[in-house]
């Protein structure tokens, strides 16, 4: 069985722009032959998505999700055109993305919008944790617990709830629909509301 490494992974997201998910599975598929594993993204689609993402999304719809009357979400969700904001692919893909803020409540769109002094608190937080390890370690595992941080907290990094066998991710859900609608789509904003929940963020 070929192994499938990171830099390989890394590698092939560089060259197409596919989702790290999808350049596993190619690598996979075509038993880490480079060369064929981009022309099966190519064949899927995905490798164009990252083609699109710098092009303007000015179009979309702003959906909502309510949950028992306990939880309540809205999502805007952009896309370049009226005509694919309207299909229903466009529509799931928002009331995917309602549901699992819902369900995921995440705290922040992307790690970008993480304020640095928040960063650095919880560094400061898991620093004193292990602060009986030698430098070296504490740094290492200091960052791999910041990747968790960002990944419990911002949405483009979560795990989509509807996925969890996979590992997806909703960064990757959104370019898998880039390739699929042949649009540039971005989540503008979301805001989420609980019941009996005070106002503090």
């Amino acid at each position: 069985m070929t192994t499938i490494s990171s830099e390989m992974v890394r590698d092939l997201r560089e060259k197409t722009g596919a989702g790290m998910l999808d350049c596993k599975n190619a690598l996979s598929e075509s038993k880490g032959d480079f060369e064929k594993a981009v022309n099966l993204l190519r064949q899927k689609g995905l490798a164009s998505a990252a083609k699109k993402v710098g092009r303007t999304a000015s179009e979309g719809i702003i959906g909502s999700y309510i949950h028992m009357g306990k939880i309540g979400v809205m999502v805007e969700m952009n896309c370049e055109t009226d005509f694919v904001a309207r299909t229903d692919d466009f529509k799931e893909l928002v009331k995917d993305i309602a549901m699992h803020v819902a369900a995921a409540n995440p705290l922040y769109l992307s790690r970008e919008d993480v304020p640095q002094n928040v960063v650095e608190q919880e560094r400061e937080i898991y620093r004193a944790q292990i602060a009986d390890k030698p430098q070296h370690v504490i740094e290492k595992i200091v960052e791999g617990k910041i990747e968790k941080f960002y990944s419990d907290n911002c949405l483009l990094d979560q795990i989509f709830i509807k996925d969890p066998e996979q590992k997806k991710r909703i960064k990757d859900l959104i370019a898998e629909n880039i390739a699929r609608l042949g649009e540039n789509i971005v989540i503008r904003r979301f805001i989420r509301f609980q019941l009996g929940e005070t106002a503090n963020r």
